[in-house]
Formats: C-alpha cells, sequence, structure tokens
C-alpha cells in the first residue's frame, strides 16, 4: 500500500493520538513506559495499514503475525489492539496495568485477545519471531501459496544487545526466512542513557553479515515509512532488518529524547502542554477523534475480507490443514520393550518421538547440535525446511524461544532438545512457555552424575529442583523404556509445556507395560504388606531401590518401592491418594541430584551434597553413596 501527500494529516493525527492514548494509560497507572510508545506511533500507524490480520477470527492461520521484543511497550500493543477491533476496550485501557484487567504491565498470551505470545525478557520475541516465521515457511513448503503471511518483530537496542538475539538472527540468515520482518527501534536509549555507553558496534553490517537485507528510514517520515514497508514486503530471498531512527517520547515537550521518559510516566503537565502543541485537548484524556477511529478500524474490515476470500479460494486446502491442528495420539504405535532388558532412556524416548512422529503430522522440532547423543533424529522425516529436523546449531538460548514462536504458531507440537546441564541455556523461555501454558516438548539427556568422565561442568545436579519449582511444567523422568512411554501418554494429553530428564546410561526395564498410573506422578512399584520403609526414587535410581529392598528384605525389614516420574504431578494429588501410597511408613528418597524437594514426603534423602567429579559414571554412583549399601545403613538410620 503507498499512501499519498493527502493522507499525511490523517496519519499524523492517528499518530498523535495513538501516542496521547499511551501516556494518558501510563500516566493514570502511575506506571509504565511512555518513551517507546510515542517513539513508535508514527511507525505503528503506517504498518496499520500494511498489516494483513483479522480481529473478528485472531487465529486465522494466515494472519501476518506481530511481535513485541520488547513487552514493555505494553501500552502501545493495548492501545493498538483497541483501535484495530479487538477485544479490548476503552475501559480496559483506563485499567492499565491494574489487578484482573486485560491490560498488565507486559503483554500476555492468552489473556489478552490479539496478543500473539508473552515475550518477556528484552531478545526473546526475536527469537519466537524466528519461531513463527519457521512455522509459516515449513507450512508454505507442505500447502503452498496459501501460506503467505509475514511476520514482523519490534525489536528496540536492548533486544539487539541480548545474545538470544544475535543466535536467532544468524539462524534465520542461514535459512533464508523472506517471510520475516525485524523492524528496530533505533533511539539510541536504554534506561542508563545513551546506548552508546555500552554499545558501538555497527548493527547494519551485524545483520547483513547474519544473511539480512537491511534498510533505513526516518522512523517519524511518514511517506520513507510506507515506502520502506512496501519494500520490505517485496523482499523475496532474505529476512529484512529495518533500521528505524526514532526519537524515544517523541513530542514530549521537555523529555523528548530523554532516558527519563523510558519507564516513568511524563507527568501531567508535560502531556497537557505536549497535547496542545499537538492541537489536542489539554483537558481530554483517553480521546480518540471518530476520524481516526474509523481509519484504524478498517484495519479489521479488511482483514475479514481478505479471511474471507482465502478461505473461499483454498476451500479444499484447508480441511488437509486442519489435520496439523487436531491432533489424534490414539494412532501412535508405541514401540515395546521386555523385562530385564536393559536401555537408555534417551534410547527408548528416541523411537518413542519416531513413533509419535510417524502419527503426528504436525509433531517437529530438533536439537542443538546433539541429535545422535540426544537420539531425536525422526528417521525418513527430512530436514527443514522441507522436513520435520529442525538443526538448531548450537544455540540454545534461541532453540527454546523458537519453539515458543512454534508452538503459538497454530501447527505444530514442537519439541527440542540438548544436554540437561545446558538446560540452564533455556530456562527463560521454558519460564515463559510454562506462564503461556505453550505446548512444548524438553527432550534432556544426559541427567545425572551418570554423565561421568566429562566431569562436574557437565553432569547437572541443581537443574531437577529448579525446573520442578517452576509452574505449569510438567518435568518428567521415567525410570525405564516402559514408564518413558507412560509419561509421554501423559504429557501429549496435558496442556501445557513438558519436560524429559533421560539417562545417557543403560537401564533395566522394571516398570510394567501399559502403566496408567504415572497419571499420578508417583506411584507403588514394589508392593509390601506391612512395610516399614518406603524408598521413593526417580530415573536411574528407581532400580537401585528395587535392588535395595531386596537385600532389605533378606535382613528382615520389609520395604515398599515407589517411582516418581513427575514429582509435579503427584503434589496435586489428595490426601487419601498420598496418604495411600505412604501408609505409615518411614520414607528415605534416593536421587543423584540437588534434591530437597524431597523432604516435603521424605524422612530422609540420599542426594547429592554438591557437584560432581570424573570419573566413570559407576564409580561415581558408588562414590557418592548411591550404592545398595549405603541405603541400607541409611534405613536402618531410620528403622
Amino acid at each position: 500500500m503507498n499512501i499519498s501527500k493527502q493522507d499525511l494529516p490523517l496519519l499524523s493525527k492517528m499518530s498523535n493520538t495513538l501516542k496521547f492514548l499511551c501516556a494518558d494509560m501510563v500516566q493514570s497507572a502511575n506506571s509504565g513506559h511512555p518513551g517507546v510508545a510515542m517513539g513508535l506511533s508514527d511507525v505503528m500507524s503506517v504498518l496499520s495499514l500494511h498489516l494483513n490480520i483479522n480481529p473478528k477470527n485472531p487465529t486465522w492461520i494466515n494472519r501476518d503475525r506481530l511481535v513485541f521484543s520488547g513487552g514493555h511497550a505494553s501500552s502501545l500493543v493495548y492501545a493498538l489492539l483497541h483501535l484495530w477491533g479487538f477485544d479490548v476496550s476503552l475501559e480496559d485501557l483506563k485499567a492499565f496495568r491494574q489487578k484482573d484487567s486485560k491490560t498488565p504491565g507486559h503483554p500476555e498470551f492468552g489473556h489478552t485477545q490479539g496478543v500473539e505470545i508473552t515475550t518477556g525478557p528484552l531478545g526473546q520475541g526475536v527469537a519466537n519471531a524466528v519461531g513463527f516465521a519457521m512455522g509459516a515457511k515449513y507450512a508454505q513448503n507442505q500447502f503452498g501459496e496459501m501460506i503467505n503471511h509475514k511476520v514482523y518483530c519490534m525489536c528496540g537496542d536492548g533486544d539487539l544487545q541480548e545474545g538470544i538475539s544475535y543466535e536467532a538472527s544468524s539462524l534465520a540468515g542461514h535459512l533464508g526466512l523472506d517471510n520475516l520482518i525485524l523492524i528496530y527501534d533505533s533511539n539510541h536509549i536504554t534506561i542508563e542513557g545513551d546506548t552508546n555507553i555500552a554499545i558501538s558496534e555497527n548493527i547494519k553490517m551485524r545483520f547483513e553479515a547474519q544473511g539480512f537485507f537491511v534498510l533505513e528510514c526516518d522512523g517519524h517520515d511518514l511517506l520513507e515509512i510506507d515506502a520502506i514497508l512496501s519494500q520490505a514486503k517485496t523482499n523475496q530471498t532474505k529476512p529484512v532488518l529495518i533500521i528505524m531512527h526514532t526519537k524515544i517520547a517523541k513530542d514530549a515537550i521537555g523529555l523528548e529524547g530523554s532516558a527519563k521518559a523510558h519507564g516513568a510516566p511524563l507527568g501531567q503537565e508535560v502531556i497537557k502542554k505536549s497535547k496542545v502543541a499537538l492541537g489536542f485537548d489539554a483537558q481530554k484524556e483517553f480521546y480518540i477523534p471518530e476520524d481516526v477511529m474509523l481509519r484504524f478500524r478498517n484495519v479489521c474490515e479488511k482483514g475479514v475480507c481478505a479471511n474471507k476470500i482465502w478461505e473461499d479460494t483454498y476451500k479444499e486446502k484447508i480441511a488437509e490443514l486442519q489435520a496439523y491442528q487436531n491432533k489424534d495420539f490414539s494412532k501412535i504405535i508405541y514401540p515395546a520393550f521386555e523385562k530385564g532388558q536393559k536401555v537408555a532412556t534417551r534410547v527408548s524416548n528416541g523411537k518413542i518421538l519416531n513413533a509419535i512422529s510417524s502419527a503426528v503430522v504436525g509433531f517437529i522440532g530438533g536439537s542443538a547440535d546433539l541429535s545422535p547423543s540426544n537420539n531425536t533424529g525422526l528417521d525418513q522425516a527430512g530436514d527443514f525446511p522441507n522436513g520435520k529436523n529442525i538443526h538448531f546449531g548450537i544455540r540454545e538460548h534461541s532453540m527454546g524461544a523458537i519453539s515458543n514462536g512454534l508452538a503459538n504458531y497454530g501447527l505444530y507440537l514442537p519439541f527440542c532438545a540438548t544436554f540437561f546441564v545446558f538446560s540452564d541455556y533455556l530456562s527463560p523461555s521454558i519460564r515463559i512457555a510454562s506462564i503461556m501454558n505453550a505446548k512444548v516438548f524438553y527432550i534432556f539427556t544426559h541427567d545425572s552424575i551418570g554423565v561421568g568422565e566429562d566431569g562436574a561442568t557437565h553432569q547437572p545436579i541443581e537443574q531437577l529442583s529448579h525446573f520442578r519449582a517452576m509452574p505449569n511444567l510438567s518435568v518428567y523422568r521415567p525410570a525405564d523404556a516402559n514408564e518413558n512411554i507412560a509419561c509421554w501418554k501423559d504429557a501429549l494429553e496435558r496442556q501445557g509445556p513438558s519436560m524429559f530428564v533421560l539417562s545417557r546410561q543403560n537401564l533395566e526395564v522394571c516398570t510394567p507395560e501399559n502403566n496408567d498410573q504415572v497419571k499420578y506422578g508417583g506411584y507403588i512399584l514394589k508392593a509390601r504388606e506391612n512395610a516399614k520403609i518406603t524408598l521413593l526414587a526417580s530415573g536411574s535410581e528407581v532400580s537401585l531401590a528395587l535392588r535395595s529392598a531386596e537385600k532389605l528384605e533378606e535382613m528382615g525389614i520389609i520395604a515398599q518401592v515407589i517411582s516418581v516420574p513427575c514429582l509435579d504431578i503427584l503434589l496435586k494429588q489428595d490426601k487419601a491418594y498420598i496418604k495411600n501410597l505412604f501408609k505409615d511408613t518411614k520414607v528415605l528418597a534416593i536421587e543423584a541430584a540437588r534434591s530437597y524437594e524431597w523432604y516435603y514426603f521424605a524422612d530422609d534423602v540420599l542426594m547429592m551434597e554438591g557437584f560432581g567429579s570424573s570419573a566413570k559414571g559407576d564409580e561415581l554412583f558408588e562414590f557418592y553413596g548411591f550404592s545398595e549399601e549405603n541405603i541400607i545403613e541409611r534405613v536402618r538410620a531410620l528403622c
């Protein structure tokens, strides 16, 4: 779309309305970030004319995606959603940052209609947008021209300083994601002042080196903004970065260009003076002129028409596309494992992944350059963007956030994988997925001191406790191959993200097939009448608990064994279930990690007291006390 000089008066009025709507929201809440909203009002007013979205059908799969990587621009997001016609009222804008409002301090997916994804920490949104663009590219390769939308990402100086944006942009350039348009709000201001105190690199050259087509623009020249956006949309070979040179808090008298406008209200006097200077009534708050509202609502009218034309054009293919959205897990044929067979859970998991992939068309994912070790390769599924196997490269930070974008795209069940000790790199993205209840599957192998000779730097110790403490995240640590299958069956049916923590070393198959007890999080694996002691364990330590129980019984101490593949789920069970589980026994928990959370149930916990060391895995288990002999001594002390 091209605008003419005749359009400028109304576009300027739209932009100024947007400025003061955001300023009033922040002032009314007495908190927020007015500077970025006012600085981007010109860009967003013009971008409104280019967007292809339908507020009447927010989940239309061929809509353009718009991501605000800087979630602190929330007043701008909500103002636009209201003006475009989403379910965000003027009263919602007035309730900005208030309890139970639709307009919280940072935008949240699923809470406010029109918000595509929860971004949170700076830089996340850049990687989320890459995930959206990857989802669109894969869909385009599956369904052809019926998927032809763009992904826009608004990002700022802070986003591009974060390492996650480097990783994500590198992958986007490598994949040639020509459907991705990053709009960089280059105002040279962060909280501490001018960006030159911390960064001096050439952003243009950085992105060109990563395979982007880079454009530059005066972010306050409406005609130039329109021309640049039109040029970016016609690009057919590379992702695009548009460097929009803007001024923070544009037109805020006395505060334009100042870091003081970043995270604090402008003040009533500044707002009033600024309104008068631009021809607005200083006494009117939350004011939207009728002609401005009509022009912004044209976004909705245009989107409704585009959506209808798309549905009519691709009527036959839409049913095929819906197969990606409607997941049927009943068709999965899981592998079989025999009792006594020894197989690492990372290996059994690889077979499970392939079984799911064969039955579920939208199951897609990969590893951070560790597929042979993680066992995450999908056989005969091809490589992305034509196939299901995604090669994220050694980019764990962005892998997590890209997976969030893939999950929110609306067609896929994504998984990603690395060693468990590197899960720390994904933690911010996993936390955001948990806040959103996004259905992402995390595969983390090499789960304990069983990693062995790689030593303390590669042996996860504290990670289990960290992720178990994260709300809405189901953390599964299966005891063997059969329990691994049961965990997957449970996870596929649950809403929200799931994590699989898997062994490098072989584990004896010791749990039953078709185990429906996993849905409780913990269950009695070895039942005994009149038991005096309960041995509680997860993962590789379950077989150790079973062997120890046998030795204890030889000594006249009756022991039952409880396997806890998912502590998070067990903690949600009612008191009656928990009482029946533990009866009146003493409880010893066994886990090769720093697992203080077991004291919720246990009288004593055999766990790692510090970091591991470099030696063979079996030697380390013996050295740190994960042996039948030590367990017997701990039980004697309890009983």
